[in-house]
Parts: structure tokens; sequence; C-alpha cells
């Protein structure tokens, strides 16, 4: 794996004298990089390379920083922050890191359909048990007197209707003859020639 990384760092005031004296201008190359190859490499074996993909890269970033703030805090320099970009995989490791990525995406929106499906299934349910309850509800308040008193008010529609017809009736259903087809139909039923 490869990768640039930034150290964004400061050197305490009243030490530089004493890091010049001691170390020299090139401080960066004596302390600051290896104390930097070290914590990278001590943070990177705690990680899988998936992870500098992830929202763990922050993390990572924070834990080298820390670990070199450990090491250099006392020689006078202070690590603001620490950068990882420009992160290249393996191509083997890209490709399989995507497809398990894929796969994972695949798994949550099956999830998402069968979550759907179930939710559907239970409307179903609810609404059937909503039609058997509002059909029991009727059934129950339907009397002989009451279909009797219905058919009555039926009768009495189709006398005052404008239409003209010939209803025969034995009180309980009506037959209707219709004069131009001299047909009868019983109500509820249309028959055809």
């Amino acid at each position: 794996m490869q990768s640039d990384v930034s150290i964004l760092y400061r050197v305490e005031g009243q030490k530089a004298p004493q890091i010049i004296e001691k170390i020299g201008r090139g401080y960066e190359e004596v302390v600051i990089l290896p104390v930097f190859r070290s914590a990278v490499a001590d943070i990177a074996a705690r990680y899988y390379a998936k992870d500098m993909h992830t929202g763990q890269r922050a993390e990572i970033e924070r834990a080298i920083r820390d670990l070199m703030m450990h090491s250099l805090k006392d020689r006078g320099f202070n690590i603001e922050s620490v950068l990882l970009k420009s992160i290249a995989l393996p191509a083997g490791l890209t490709r399989a890191i995507e497809e398990k990525l894929e796969a994972e995406q695949d798994a949550q929106r099956m999830q998402f359909v069968l979550e759907k499906e179930r939710q559907e299934a239970q409307r179903r349910i609810i609404e059937a048990e909503g039609t058997r309850d509002a059909q029991k509800l009727i059934n129950e308040g339907l009397t002989p007197m009451l279909i009797k008193f219905k058919a009555i008010e039926a009768f009495n529609k189709l006398a005052t209707s404008p239409n003209s017809k010939i209803i025969v009736t034995n009180g309980d259903s009506p037959l209707i003859l219709s004069p131009e087809t001299n047909t009868a139909t019983p109500v509820g039923r249309t028959i055809q020639n």
C-alpha cells in the first residue's frame, strides 16, 4: 500500500534554540521523520488496508498524531495533525474491497425489499381483517324484517320509475316483465337473447 502523508507540526518557540544547538537545522530528517515512520508502522499494523478507505481513516490519522505527540512533546515539537492522502492499494485488494462493499449494499437492498414485502403482507392482513369485521357487523344487523323492508323500498323505487314495467312478485323476490321484449327478468340478473 502506498500513501502520501502530510504532517502539520510546529516547533515550540522557547525550545527552538536548544533544538538547533543539539540536533541542528536538519531536525526534521533526524527527529520528525523517524518518529513519524515508527508511528505509522505501529498504527498501520492495528488496522486493515480497507480501513484507509472508510470512516476509520480519521481515527488512523488521530492515532498516528497522538503517538507522535507522545514521543515528541518533551523534545519541543507539537504535532497538530497528520493527514493521509493519495492512498493507493494494490489493484487486487482494491477490487476485493469494492466487491465486498457492493455485496454489502446488495444485502442491505435485499433486506429493504424483504422488510417492504413484510409490511405489505401485514397491510393486506389488516385490510382483510377489516373487511371481515365489516361483513360480520352487516350480517349481524341483517334481520328478516330489515331485508323485507329493503325489498319494499326497492319495489317502491321501481314503481315510481318513469320506465314502463310489470312487476310480478311473491312478496320476497320481484320478477320484472319488459313489454318491449316480452321477457321476464329476475331482479339482480339480466337475460340476453
